[in-house]
């Protein structure tokens, strides 16, 4: 999948010149243009992986917005601003989606076809998955004094990032089952580290 192969041609709603649907402005008539209906990937003009580099990504996003600053836009028409607004709108979003690890891959796998829900706990049909959150999460409400606390939180960082790795083996191998499934995993994973963290901030201060 190529984040170039998909910015298609649309017309500039000022000129009705050509314009990519990914520009922010036309570059016939330089008007800004409403943000496109395309991927996260497309519109901060990287390549959708898993892997990316965040310099990459805070360099594109920063450098979008700053062209879309308000300021910019003071002196133009109702329309104008409407779409600058549209358009940052649209960036945030994105980056606030491929910013994160777990949002990044279950994006991904939605783009190849596979859905991942983050929205839920829900029910967990792996029994393997079921038993480790279980345990951990008996262990995590277990713990009474700073250092298991402090011990379980770093386990669960761990987990996160050990989880992430193997994210990233499993879409290099198309693997799209098996990324899924980590995914899932990870979203188990994520919640039990902020658990542990908000639950050691919560014994430091009981301890003031």
């Amino acid at each position: 999948m190529n984040a170039s192969a998909v910015a298609a041609v649309v017309s500039c709603w000022s000129c009705k010149g050509p314009v990519a649907s990914r520009a922010l402005f036309c570059s016939v008539c330089g008007a800004v243009q409403g943000p496109g209906a395309i991927d996260h990937f497309s519109r901060l003009g990287l390549r959708p992986t898993f892997e990316l580099e965040m310099d990459d990504l805070e360099r594109q996003y920063f450098g979008f917005q700053r062209r879309l600053h308000p300021d910019r836009f003071a002196s133009k028409s109702p329309k104008e601003r409407a779409l600058s607004q549209a358009q940052a709108t649209s960036l945030n979003e994105a980056y606030e989606t491929l910013r994160d690890p777990l949002k990044r891959a279950a994006y991904l796998l939605e783009l190849l076809g596979r859905k991942v829900d983050l929205t839920g706990c829900g029910t967990i049909s792996d029994p393997v998955l079921l038993m480790e959150q279980m345990e951990k999460r008996e262990a995590l409400a277990d713990a009474d004094t700073v250092e298991s606390i402090t011990r379980l939180s770093v386990e669960a960082d761990t987990d996160v990032l050990s989880a992430q790795c193997h994210i990233s083996a499993a879409f290099t191998a198309n693997d799209l089952e098996t990324a899924a499934h980590l995914t899932t995993r990870l979203k188990y994973l994520v919640k039990l580290a902020e658990e542990a963290r908000n639950k050691k901030t919560r014994m430091l201060r009981a301890l003031r």
